[in-house]
């Protein structure tokens, strides 16, 4: 453990019904007004991959009372029998943005390699890889405006491929088309589907490794 002074700050879970305070003085607005304010637009892509990140967590059991680590070098690590351990790593795309739109956007998922970072130590690899046992590839597949809801977990499409697929492509190591994808990892899953897919996976993935 670290015990520097300017070792990683640990999170705990908040409730929403902390108060900001000025000079001691409780003050009249809450942490729940700015969640509401910050992160009401949920179609938004930075709202969305992280939300996606908390759908694809209880969808695997994971214990989402921990709070999200921004920095890790993967999104999620499930735990799904005694002495296993699967690293996740979460990557979202939607067909509609909050802006003002021409046409649906191309879907594409950015997979590189990237050096570790230690947030106990500090220290960064040396060499770039992919620290997921598996990639959850998560497409908001709805395509009006009118009722897009990223809550309706039906509008969502799920992928999922074991990392050394990623890693045995011949294409680019940067990034995968939908078209890609699909004909790697058919056929798209539902929320209820995921955590027996994820499983296989790693256990494929294992399997490729040793």
């Amino acid at each position: 453990m670290n015990d520097s002074p300017l070792g990683p700050i640990r999170p705990t879970a908040k409730t929403g019904d902390q108060l900001f305070t000025y000079e001691g003085r409780r003050l009249s607005f809450s942490l729940l007004e700015f969640w509401r304010w910050s992160t009401s637009d949920l179609v938004d892509n930075t709202t969305r991959g992280i939300l996606v990140e908390y759908i694809v967590g209880k969808a695997l059991g994971v214990d989402m009372n921990l709070p999200r680590q921004a920095w890790a070098t993967y999104n999620l690590e499930w735990d799904p029998a005694p002495g296993t351990q699967v690293a996740n790593e979460v990557k979202s795309a939607a067909y509609l943005q909050s802006w003002h739109q021409q046409r649906y956007s191309a879907i594409q998922f950015v997979v590189p390699k990237r050096r570790g970072w230690d947030s106990e130590t500090g220290a960064i690899e040396d060499e770039p890889r992919r620290h997921a046992d598996v990639y959850v590839f998560a497409l908001l597949a709805h395509k009006d405006k009118t009722s897009v809801d990223p809550l309706k977990l039906e509008q969502w499409e799920f992928y999922v491929l074991a990392t050394r697929a990623l890693d045995d492509r011949e294409r680019s190591q940067h990034s995968i088309t939908l078209n890609s994808l699909r004909q790697l990892a058919r056929p798209s899953l539902g929320f209820d589907e995921l955590a027996e897919v994820v499983l296989v996976a790693a256990t494929a993935n294992k399997r490729l490794l040793d």
